[in-house]
């Protein structure tokens, strides 16, 4: 049986909260628009950054608290390989936390906590947990993008053509047979 990946739990709305490139989503203007729901993007946001980074490192799970939403009702989903949980109504998601991390601890399996939540990193923290603040988690994925960046301005101004894509030798062998 294969091992399982390290388990990678992200609180939420502490993330959300707690990082510029997510709070700067929330929506707080009149309710109006869409389904006036103010974390919507936020969330979405968070999830995409989340399955980018875990890919085939992770299995990653969101957990959020479900008492203040607006639709308390939302399902437990898996979207590009993430597990959303949102809390039920009545339970925190740091209960909802503290039950992944002390399933994945009974398992033997590698946790990784993602929470600027000094109360349930002192709850949950120990081996084979491993707690990293929300803000190294945000100013990851905001390396990642500053790479990507820089990355596809190098390849905008890269020239495309057959011959800029031919190694010397290549060059030499083809303008040998055109009579360059």
């Amino acid at each position: 049986m294969a091992k399982a990946l390290p388990l990678l739990v992200v609180d939420g709305y502490n993330v959300i909260h707690a990082t510029p490139r997510y709070e700067q989503l929330v929506d707080d203007g009149p309710r109006g628009r869409g389904d006036g729901d103010p974390f919507d993007r936020a969330r979405e946001a968070l999830l995409a950054d989340v399955a980018a980074a875990a890919l085939h490192r992770f299995e990653p799970v969101i957990v959020f608290d479900g008492a203040g939403n607006l639709s308390p009702d939302r399902p437990n989903l898996t979207r590009g390989g993430v597990k959303t949980i949102f809390s039920a109504t009545g339970e925190s998601a740091d209960t909802v936390i503290e039950r992944l991390v002390s399933e994945a601890r009974r398992q033997e399996r590698e946790v990784t906590l993602v929470t600027s939540d000094t109360t349930i990193r002192a709850t949950v923290g120990g081996l084979p947990i491993t707690a990293v603040s929300s803000a190294f988690l945000a100013s990851t994925f905001e390396t990642i993008d500053h790479e990507l960046d820089v990355a596809r301005e190098e390849r905008s101004h890269a020239r495309m053509t057959i011959e800029d894509r031919l190694s010397p030798e290549q060059r030499a062998k083809l303008n040998k047979m055109l009579g360059r």
